[in-house]
C-alpha cells in the first residue's frame, strides 16, 4: 500500500462525513500536574455547555467548510442545488467573507440566555477548517475584522472577544474551538502542488518533501493559538479539531510545544486534541453520539440541537424532552453535553433554539441538583432509569419517552445501596417504598400519576 493511500485511510478513520470518531478510554493519559487534575474535576462538574459553529458559511445554510474538500464532495455538497462546478463553488465559498455582516449580533443577550438556562460554559468556533478567523488575528486578512468583511467596522467586530467577555462576565467557562487544519492559507493548501486543483482534508503537498513550507504552516498555527491565549482573557479549554493533523504522522505541528507555551501564560488550560490520544487529549469528545457505557475519564459529547452544526434554514430541532433525556444519559455515563446551536447569519439565534434553551432551563432549575456536580454511580443505567451521585446522595432519574406514556403507581428502581429516605425532587419528601428482589419499588403520590407524563421523575436517596 502506498504512503499516500495509507494516509488517506487513516484520515478516513478519524472523521466520516464530517463526524469525528472518539478516542478509546484506554488512550487517555492522566495529567501529572495537580492544577490540571483540579481543572478536570471542575470540568466534570459543569455538565452542560453551549457550542456554537458560526461563520460566513452560515449565510448559505450549508455544512461548515466541508464542501471545499473535493474528497468529501459526495456527502458535503448534497445541499448545493444551484448550477456550479467545483472550482467556482470554492471561489464563491471563500468569498463569503465579503458578505458576512451579522448586524443583529448581541453577545450579552446570548450570554444571558445561556447563564439563565443552566449552561455552564461556551465552546465557540474561533476558526473552522475553512480558515476564516472569528477574531482579530494578525496572521491573515481572512478574518472577521479584515478589510473585505463588511462587519469589520461594527462595534462588536471582534466576535470572539465580545463573546468570551460576555460569557465570562456571567461566570461561564470558555472553551476555544480551533481547527488545526486551515484550507485557506497557502501554507496548507499551497497552489501549484502535485494535487493540482483537487482538494482533500490534508495539505496539497507532502510535508516531508517540502519541510520549509510545512514549517511556515507550523509557525502560522502556533502564532494563531498564542494570539487566542494571550489576547482573549482566561481560556479554560483549548478544543482542537481536525484530528488528521497530529504529531504522530506526517502532519506534525508540534502541538505539545504550542500547548506548553500556552500553559506558561494560562497554567490551568485543558487541551482537547480530538481523536489523537496521548497527553494533550485531556478530554475525550464523542460527536453526534454518546458511548454505549459509562467512561471513567473526562469526556464531552458535542451534539446538535437540530440536524446540523452550522445554521440550516428550516432545520428540525430536537424537543426539550429529547434534549433533557440526552443530557441525563450523558451525565449518568460520566460525561458533559456540549449542545450545539448554529446562530443565524444576521447575528441572532432562532426563536426555536431560544425556546428549547428556555425549556431546558426550566427543567434544570428544579432538577439540576441531580445533574451538576454529580459523578457516575453504579448501576449507571437500567432501562428507563439513569443514576447519578453527589456525596452520600444518590439520584435515580426515571425517563418518560413521551407525554402519552402511562405513569405507573410504583417506580421500580434497581438500587441495592443502603439509604434512609427517598424524596421526589421538586415534590413530596419521604415517599413510601418497599423492597423487591431486584431493588425497591417507590410509590408515587396520586397527583404525579395524573395528566401527561413528565419529562422525568427524579428521586433522591439520602
Amino acid at each position: 500500500m502506498s504512503e499516500n493511500k495509507l494516509v488517506e485511510e487513516e484520515e478516513q478513520a478519524v472523521v466520516e462525513q464530517g463526524v469525528h470518531n472518539f478516542s478509546s478510554e484506554d488512550k487517555w493519559v492522566k495529567p501529572e500536574d495537580p492544577l490540571l487534575l483540579e481543572r478536570l474535576e471542575w470540568f466534570k462538574d459543569q455538565k452542560l455547555g453551549l457550542m456554537m459553529h458560526w461563520g460566513p458559511y452560515s449565510q448559505l445554510g450549508l455544512v461548515e467548510s466541508w464542501a471545499l474538500s473535493d474528497k468529501d464532495a459526495d456527502w458535503s455538497r448534497d445541499g448545493i442545488d444551484w448550477d456550479i462546478d467545483a472550482e467556482e463553488l470554492k471561489r464563491q465559498y471563500f468569498d463569503l467573507n465579503k458578505t458576512f455582516n451579522p448586524l443583529r449580533f448581541q453577545p450579552e443577550l446570548w450570554a444571558d440566555l445561556a447563564a439563565d438556562n443552566g449552561f455552564k460554559y461556551l465552546n465557540f468556533t474561533t476558526k473552522h477548517h475553512d480558515g476564516f478567523c472569528m477574531w482579530d488575528t494578525h496572521t491573515t486578512d481572512y478574518r472577521v475584522t479584515g478589510p473585505d468583511c463588511p462587519f469589520h467596522t461594527h462595534k462588536h467586530a471582534d466576535i470572539t472577544k465580545e463573546l468570551f467577555n460576555a460569557f465570562r462576565a456571567k461566570g461561564l467557562g470558555i472553551s476555544a474551538y480551533f481547527s488545526k487544519a486551515d484550507w485557506h492559507t497557502p501554507y496548507y493548501w499551497a497552489p501549484g502542488m502535485e494535487a493540482g486543483s483537487f482538494t482533500s482534508r490534508g495539505p496539497s503537498y507532502n510535508p516531508q518533501e517540502y519541510p520549509w513550507l510545512w514549517e511556515q504552516f507550523v509557525q502560522f498555527t502556533h502564532e494563531q493559538i498564542m494570539e487566542l491565549m494571550t489576547r482573549y482573557g482566561r481560556i479554560d479549554v483549548l478544543w482542537l479539531d481536525a484530528g488528521w493533523v497530529n504529531d504522530y504522522r506526517d502532519q506534525n505541528i508540534r502541538l505539545g510545544e504550542a500547548v506548553d507555551k500556552a500553559r506558561k501564560i494560562q497554567p490551568w488550560l485543558l487541551s482537547a486534541d480530538r481523536t489523537v490520544g496521548g497527553p494533550y487529549e485531556n478530554l475525550i469528545t464523542p460527536e453526534q453520539t454518546l458511548p454505549e457505557r459509562a467512561l471513567h475519564v473526562p469526556w464531552e459529547s458535542c451534539i446538535t440541537m437540530g440536524t446540523s452544526f452550522s445554521f440550516r434554514y428550516e432545520d428540525r430541532y430536537k424537543s426539550v424532552r429529547q434534549l433533557i433525556h440526552l443530557l441525563v444519559e450523558i451525565v449518568a455515563k460520566g460525561g458533559n453535553l456540549a449542545l450545539n446551536v448554529g446562530p443565524q447569519p444576521d447575528g441572532r439565534l432562532s426563536e426555536t433554539a431560544i425556546s428549547r434553551m428556555k425549556g431546558m432551563g426550566a427543567w434544570l432549575k428544579v432538577y439540576g441538583e441531580a445533574i451538576y456536580g454529580t459523578r457516575i454511580c453504579e448501576p449507571y443505567s437500567s432501562g428507563a432509569v439513569q443514576f447519578t451521585q453527589k456525596g452520600d446522595t444518590t439520584y435515580a432519574i426515571y425517563l418518560y419517552r413521551s407525554e402519552q406514556e402511562s405513569v405507573p403507581e410504583e417506580l421500580h428502581i434497581p438500587l441495592q445501596s443502603p439509604f434512609g429516605c427517598i424524596d421526589l425532587v421538586g415534590g413530596q419528601e419521604a415517599l413510601d417504598y418497599r423492597r423487591t428482589e431486584n431493588g425497591i419499588a417507590v410509590r408515587l403520590p396520586e397527583q404525579e400519576r395524573q395528566g401527561l407524563a413528565p419529562i422525568a421523575h427524579v428521586l433522591r436517596f439520602r
